[in-house]
């Protein structure tokens, strides 16, 4: 017989870890990392060369200045290397997630993202850097 104080319900963890202080599922930080991980990857396995050094991060939100008067919200940010400093690429986790209501979506929405900013990067269209892209994409 279990214990039920005061009519609550059961308490303590649902399921026991095998790693204490580690979750038994991954986080959505560590699922959508993963979807950007997929993508990133898909794309430099054919345009690693021609791309060189670049940095992909993933931020939860951007930091818009005060004075942003677009009526959307960026999904990712692209600086150019400059110097010793590489070609950085930063998707937003928060506003990728709000346009995405599944985890296709999710994926589509990503990969169309990281497929876009690499063709700017490289000055070619969007379909040539993956042939999946499609602009339609959800947003």
């Amino acid at each position: 017989m279990t214990r039920d104080r005061r009519g609550r319900g059961m308490r303590g963890p649902a399921v026991l870890t095998t790693q204490p202080g580690q979750p038994v599922r991954p986080t959505s930080r560590e699922r959508f990392d993963r979807v950007v991980l997929d993508a990133v990857e898909s794309v430099e396995e054919r345009w690693a060369e021609r791309l060189g050094l670049v940095e992909y991060a993933v931020e939860d939100v951007p930091h818009v200045p005060d004075d942003w008067d677009s009526p959307t919200v960026p999904l990712s940010s692209l600086v150019r290397a400059t110097g010793d400093q590489p070609t950085r690429l930063v998707l937003f986790r928060r506003p990728i997630e709000h346009r995405a209501s599944r985890r296709s979506d999710l994926e589509a929405l990503v990969l169309t993202v990281v497929v876009e900013q690499v063709a700017e990067l490289l000055g070619i269209d969007p379909s040539d850097v993956d042939p999946r892209y499609s602009p339609d994409e959800p947003d």
